[in-house]
């Protein structure tokens, strides 16, 4: 089973050995009985510790990263909360991305940073000012967000790593937009990679959760006991339901960047209300070269900055009736996301504050005609 389409499907779903079920029964237990003190069945304990679902959808989820270690969290900041919390320590220093997610950047600066870790922002397409960044004996990790949220960077995932390893730290990935379908970031060098899988991995908008996924056996083991000891994973309704969705990634995936890729085109030809439109997929955009080596496919997350400033951002926002206003992103329906006040607003006043003018929308799956005709109609109502 080495293709990825097929890794979805399989791994970690066989046949109910009882029944014959195709489709494996969801554990919803909390405990598992002992046969004599200590005498566990298959390891089985206490959900918290592990659950046959959660540890099936664990196994499938580190196939498809290509990594040795999978885990599976209540959601995407739980999972980067035992990542920096299972490697760092208090007086280490990290170095953010100069665009990335608010939620992230928020949970660095107002709970991390309380606790005793800094951080830096760098722009990490910037080479000089990367390598200026580390503080020797410091720095121990280098996040990197790509494409980013919102404005849609792409960063050189193989020479940032190879950077923050020159420097004894180790590289981590939010590969949330790109999915592993697009993007492993492991086999370009990265150390951990994660994933808010509420997003694309769920892609049906109905189950929060997160995922780390990495190949250092002693890493693995701090992550996995924050895991453990902390608490925040996913239930098996949640894992079952994720690990269903993990099935149909790679179809969705293949309409969410046909769709992407004709919804960024056709908003460049809209000079009257569009001014920008930030896409990886089209040639012009900075870092289209990069994306086109280290990815698959584009996605299908398109940011664009209105004509008509932050009044014509929000109308627009307003206007749609096939995209719904929603935060989130991923689903097989299309969503539209001002940022400034939605998924952003914890970074307004900080070094990654988005503008006002800017919109984000996530793609769905639906009919492209029907995407055109609501962004079409949106825009000639500002």
């Amino acid at each position: 089973m080495s293709k990825f389409e097929t890794r979805a499907i399989h791994v970690a779903q066989h046949p109910d050995d009882k029944t014959g079920g195709v489709i494996p029964p969801i554990h919803m237990t909390t405990t598992h009985k002992q046969d004599g003190v200590g005498n566990l069945r298959e390891g089985y304990e206490y959900n918290r510790a592990a659950n046959p679902t959660r540890s099936a959808l664990q196994e499938a989820l580190a196939s498809l990263e290509g990594g040795r270690f999978g885990m599976s969290f209540s959601s995407g900041l739980a999972a980067e909360d035992a990542i920096i919390r299972g490697v760092l320590a208090v007086g280490d220093h990290v170095i953010l991305a100069n665009d990335m997610y608010g939620g992230s950047y928020r949970l660095f600066a107002r709970v991390h940073k309380a606790w005793g870790i800094d951080f830096s922002i760098v722009d990490l397409n910037d080479s000089a000012a990367l390598e200026a960044a580390f503080i020797p004996g410091k720095t121990k990790m280098v996040w990197i967000e790509t494409p980013s949220n919102p404005m849609m960077t792409i960063f050189d995932i193989a020479a940032v790593a190879a950077v923050a390893r020159k420097h004894g730290a180790i590289s981590v990935v939010d590969n949330t937009f790109a999915t592993p379908y697009l993007q492993r970031p492991l086999e370009l060098g990265a150390d951990i990679v994660m994933h808010s899988t509420t997003k694309y991995l769920g892609g049906h908008s109905d189950v929060l959760g997160g995922a780390v996924v990495l190949n250092d056996a002693e890493m693995a083991k701090k992550i996995e006991f924050i895991q453990f000891a902390v608490g925040a994973v996913s239930s098996p309704f949640d894992a079952w339901l994720t690990h269903r969705s993990l099935k149909t990634l790679a179809l969705r995936m293949d309409r969410h960047c046909t769709n992407g890729q004709a919804v960024a085109e056709f908003l460049v030809t809209q000079k009257k209300t569009v001014a920008e439109v930030y896409y990886p997929g089209l040639v012009d955009h900075p870092g289209h070269d990069v994306a086109k080596k280290q990815m698959d496919g584009f996605g299908g997350i398109i940011s664009f900055k209105l004509a008509g400033g932050t009044e014509a951002a929000k109308k627009f926002c307003e206007n749609t009736e096939l995209f719904t206003l929603a935060e989130s992103l991923g689903g097989v329906e299309s969503l539209v996301n001002y940022p400034a006040e939605m998924t952003h607003a914890s970074a307004n006043g900080t070094p990654i504050e988005v503008s006002g003018d800017i919109v984000r929308l996530s793609v769905g799956v639906e009919h492209i005609s029907d995407i055109i005709a609501d962004l079409t109609q949106a825009l000639e109502r500002l």
